[in-house]
């Protein structure tokens, strides 16, 4: 119940800035790891330019009720790192969306880190389960000397495979059957991050 009302009052605080996002809502997943908290209490997400900022604060899965996407599609964005974090942490596309507003929450998602390694996870409610563990590659661009990074990501479902793309490169991919690919699309970044969304789009067909 605590945990509820937690985030009801986080998500109300977010209200104004979402409001701007012409439907986009945000759930919050705060650290429950006492070595690994989030750097500070509030979430940031606010229109830029033509996409999206997300500073952290604790991590947040974002999508639009209006992107639902079935059978054949590709899903899209282009994210950059507009600085490192401490330490590795993920960001990068979520699908295959149900109930994201409630307790059984369910989707997929497929990131990319600093370091150069990219994951593909699938969520349960509260629980989350490695569909490809972290793996490095040499498409996942990795922090400049200023300390930036640009990586433009793809999730391409046609018949039965799933191809995850990161800058025009396939650096995966997996049976339709692995992975929940019916559902909403957006995006999701985890805690203590700076990142700029832009181009997010759903191309139905694909």
């Amino acid at each position: 119940m605590m945990r509820r009302l937690f985030l009801g009052a986080l998500i109300a605080c977010l209200a104004m800035p979402l409001a701007a996002q012409s439907g986009w809502k945000v759930r919050v997943d705060r650290s429950t790891n006492a070595q690994d908290p989030d750097n500070t209490p509030e979430l940031k997400f606010m229109a830029m330019g033509k996409g999206f900022h997300v500073t952290g604060g604790p991590a947040g899965t974002f999508w639009n009720p209006a992107n639902n996407a079935t059978g054949n599609y590709t899903a899209k964005a282009t994210f950059t790192l507009l600085k490192p974090s401490s330490h590795t942490n993920y960001y990068g596309l979520m699908f295959g969306g149900k109930d994201l507003d409630g307790a059984g929450q369910s989707y997929s998602y497929f990131v990319v880190a600093q370091n150069g390694t990219f994951l593909i996870k699938q969520r349960k409610g509260d629980q989350t389960t490695d569909v490809q563990g972290r793996m490095a590659n040499a498409a996942i661009k990795q922090p400049d000397a200023q300390g930036s990074s640009v990586n433009a990501l793809e999730v391409r479902v046609s018949g039965d495979t799933v191809s995850y793309v990161v800058n025009g490169s396939v650096v995966h991919t997996t049976p339709k059957s692995a992975v929940g690919t019916d559902g909403l699309a957006g995006f999701r970044v985890n805690h203590v991050l700076d990142v700029q969304v832009d181009g997010f789009e759903i191309v139905k067909g694909a």
